[in-house]
């Protein structure tokens, strides 16, 4: 599951990016006029939201997600910045209430 998490983590970053950059060129196609961004940004989004689709159902079905859950995690990568948010709120999800690592386990009561 650390590397479902992981893949999730970096493609849903990578999205959200390209997505803050599809929506400057959205501005600047219908703003000023200037399609370059769109067109060079919008195919590159399209082909990395499949990917990011792709990675929320292999990490849902591994945590066993109910479909809703899944399908508003999928959602999150067609808003602007949103992406971020729930990447993190995903992380905490998947991770648990305690952090990962040797910490986390409490130590066993000295007598």
């Amino acid at each position: 599951m650390p590397a479902a998490l992981t893949r999730y983590r970096i493609i849903a970053y990578v999205v959200g990016v390209v997505l803050v950059l599809l929506t400057i060129g959205v501005v600047l196609k219908y703003g000023f006029a200037e399609p370059v961004l769109v067109e060079t940004v919008g195919r590159l989004h399209g082909f990395l939201y499949l990917v990011y689709l792709v990675a929320v159902f292999d990490l849902g079905r591994r945590l066993d997600w109910p479909l809703r859950r899944m399908i508003l995690v999928m959602l999150a990568g067609t808003v602007p910045l949103l992406s971020f948010y729930a990447e993190r709120v995903v992380t905490r999800w998947a991770r648990g209430p305690f952090p990962a690592g040797p910490a986390a386990v409490p130590a066993a009561p000295r007598r």
